[in-house]
């Protein structure tokens, strides 16, 4: 048996902006330890900043990927044949549909700092899910990974 490929990958890693936050938490936590000497000082600057970092890390560790039949969204795994067409949103449309035009029994996988999105309609009769809505960077990729991973199936 052959291992299939993954025909889409992408990490939704953090900001950057989000990196530099991390050492200003751990900057703050110096500053709170600065009274009891240096020691506690340094050890407050580097546990802050690891414990923000790795926060940040593991916020940004999601992936979206097209492997084989599989849409896999985080921890959502998706059969191709049950999701329909793929609609690309731009800005506007993508803070719609995670505002006033979003469904409660959508999935949705959200990351304020990526202002893009697809949204795919789930057809299968059996799910109660109307659609999965992904932030993404590439867009274009994403639906063209889709579209290439349904005609291969």
């Amino acid at each position: 048996m052959q291992l299939s490929t993954a025909s889409y990958e992408e990490r939704l890693t953090a900001p950057r902006s989000w990196w530099v936050g991390s050492f200003l938490v751990g900057l703050s936590f110096a500053l709170i330890l600065l009274p009891f000497g240096t020691l506690p000082m340094l050890g407050g600057l580097a546990g802050g900043t690891a414990v923000a970092a790795v926060a940040a890390s593991s916020y940004g560790a999601v992936r979206i990927r097209v492997v084989g039949d599989s849409l896999i969204a985080g921890e959502a795994k998706v059969p191709l044949s049950a999701l329909g067409e793929a609609e690309i949103l731009d800005p506007e449309e993508a803070r719609a549909w995670r505002t006033h035009k979003a469904d409660t029994r959508a999935f949705l996988l959200l990351r304020a700092y990526i202002p893009r999105a697809v949204r795919v309609l789930v057809t299968d009769p059996q799910d109660p899910t109307p659609y999965l809505y992904l932030s993404t960077r590439e867009p274009e990729r994403l639906v063209e990974a889709l579209k290439a991973a349904k005609a291969a199936a």
